[in-house]
């Protein structure tokens, strides 16, 4: 009982409204009258209340809720802190396929899927809903990744971002940070982290562009407009085209610049795309839904594209509970970002995320196909790499069934998993709420997507360098049909032996990618339009 009285009044007594988004939803049938809670006053400090409702809410919404302990055994309040509460109630329930948690990461204490975002008045925290899918970043708006131990190259670059400003550009190398010229890994790792990606209101860089001539740079952080199309180009591969766009985040500001792309492949007469998301973890799923329907055959509209599945609990969740329900306290809000106005809701005044259905028969939970466009392709190549995550599988993983789909790289990331926020007093947390699976009921890629063709990249290129590998595969395979290459001739071994620095193992750069790209998002957000 002691669990049930927190529930209510944790949810009554101090959950605090914020700018939610969320999934899309139907209303659900009116409720029936139920006899309300005896509701106690809150007792405890607020740090104290924040970490039972990250509890309790998890006990409703999270995707593997029936894994969780009681309140009295799991005791939320004896934590630290809220991260490390978090990272606990995530390692309970494991994969069969692994025999380990579903959020478990290899040497770290953080989950593989959720996060808090803390507010902008929250101080000392930092939001975890990085800028880059919001559109807008202050920062320096450049990466950096190993191509092997002892050399550093930058791996993207944001148009008009303050590095873009100074000179870089993907392929540079870097030879000197704040004067530091021992840069091998692993010893330089949390170095750059700081001096990169910290809070540092410059950097000095000393690099080698992608001709070698030598250059220095100071780079400001600063904010500026995140474009997340870094590269864009049509090939002449025999008597095709080739449409190539390299896509860098699934962001909320994209749409028109993306229907000008496919706009311009059309015009060229596309009839095969080469979609790049080596470096892309995800985003919005309206915007991935966007470049599904671009790309997606015109026969496929009306069809299922995929379908949202929810815990048990919130699939047959009853009037009575929807009543009790922590999601009662979740405004569901329209599209400026305001109330709606619902009085034979649960609420009674507007509407919240318990007014929706979470069954996987509603129709706002089934994607349909909606053709748009007048591109009509063969096949779509999608570049991919560990770090290839969530609404970028989501795109893949919608697309196999209804057309010619090449995976060219590394196995993905492994998240088919998404979630809306919930804001506990003033911090956003996301946790996996549902999972979604495609028109043939394919799902379930903890452990990623596997590749037609593994290769590692080339970071010495730049984006559309036909010598890049991964994109010369894509290329390879547009000519021939295969993945076939012809061996390249031998030089003879001469009598001196040069050691090569060593190349980092795919682990190593996945755990790299967490480090020298922190500010890159992983997952995919659903944004509401439900109205009532």
């Amino acid at each position: 009982m002691r669990n049930k009285k927190f529930l209510y009044l944790v949810a009554l007594g101090f959950l605090s409204f914020g700018a939610i988004t969320g999934c899309k939803k139907s209303s659900s049938a009116p409720d029936e009258p139920v006899t309300p809670p005896v509701v106690t006053t809150p007792t405890g400090k607020r740090d104290e209340l924040t970490k039972d409702s990250i509890f309790l809410y998890g006990k409703e919404l999270y995707y593997w809720n029936t894994s969780l302990p009681t309140y009295e055994v799991f005791n939320p309040r004896g934590f630290s802190s809220n991260e490390a509460e978090l990272y606990a109630m995530t390692q309970y329930s494991l994969d069969p396929a692994t025999g380990k948690p579903y959020e478990y990461v290899s040497n770290s204490g953080e989950p593989k899927y959720s996060f808090f975002d803390y507010t902008a008045v929250t101080t000392g925290k930092t939001g975890a809903l990085k800028a880059d899918v919001n559109g807008s970043a202050n920062d320096y708006g450049f990466s950096v990744q190993y191509n092997n131990t002892t050399d550093l190259r930058v791996k993207y670059v944001y148009p008009n971002s303050p590095a873009a400003l100074q000179g870089l550009t993907r392929g540079c190398r870097i030879t000197s940070v704040n004067g530091r010229t021992d840069l091998t890994y692993p010893g330089a790792i949390n170095f750059l982290n700081s001096a990169i990606f910290g809070t540092n209101a410059t950097v000095t860089l000393a690099f080698n562009d992608i001709s070698g001539n030598q250059k220095t740079a100071v780079v400001s952080s600063s904010l500026y407009t995140v474009n997340p199309i870094l590269f864009t180009n049509v090939y002449t591969v025999g008597t095709k085209k080739v449409g190539y766009i390299v896509f860098n985040s699934f962001t909320n500001n994209a749409s028109a610049a993306i229907n000008t792309v496919f706009s311009n492949f059309a015009t060229q007469g596309v009839s095969e795309l080469i979609i790049d998301l080596r470096y892309n973890g995800g985003g919005y799923v309206s915007t991935a839904t966007q470049i599904i329907n671009l790309v997606a055959p015109a026969g496929e509209t009306g069809n299922t594209m995929f379908t949202s599945y929810y815990n048990n609990y919130l699939q047959s969740i009853t009037s009575a509970q929807r009543k009790a329900s922590v999601l009662a306290h979740q405004p569901l809000l329209d599209d400026a970002g305001k109330l709606q106005t619902f009085t034979t809701g649960v609420n009674g005044k507007y509407a919240t995320y318990a007014d929706l259905n979470y069954s996987p028969t509603a129709a706002d939970n089934i994607e349909k196909f909606a053709k748009s466009g007048s591109l009509s392709l063969n096949r779509v190549y999608f570049i991919v790499t560990g770090s290839t995550a969530s609404a970028s599988e989501l795109t893949i993983n919608s697309l196999k069934p209804v057309m010619d789909v090449k995976l060219i790289g590394r196995t993905t990331y492994g998240k088919p998993v998404g979630f809306f926020p919930i804001r506990i007093d003033k911090v956003d947390m996301y946790i996996p709420e549902f999972e979604t699976k495609n028109k043939v009921g394919v799902g379930g890629y903890y452990s990623g997507l596997t590749v037609d063709k593994e290769s590692a990249e080339d970071l010495t290129k730049a984006w559309g360098d036909e010598t890049e590998t991964l994109l010369a595969y894509a290329l390879l395979y547009a000519k021939n049909g295969n993945f076939v290459t012809t061996a390249a001739k031998t030089a003879s071994l001469s009598t001196t032996t040069t050691v090569m620095p060593s190349k980092l193992s795919v682990a190593e750069l996945r755990a790299l990618d967490e480090k020298l790209d922190p500010k890159g998002f992983k997952g995919m957000v659903m944004t509401p339009d439900k109205k009532f």
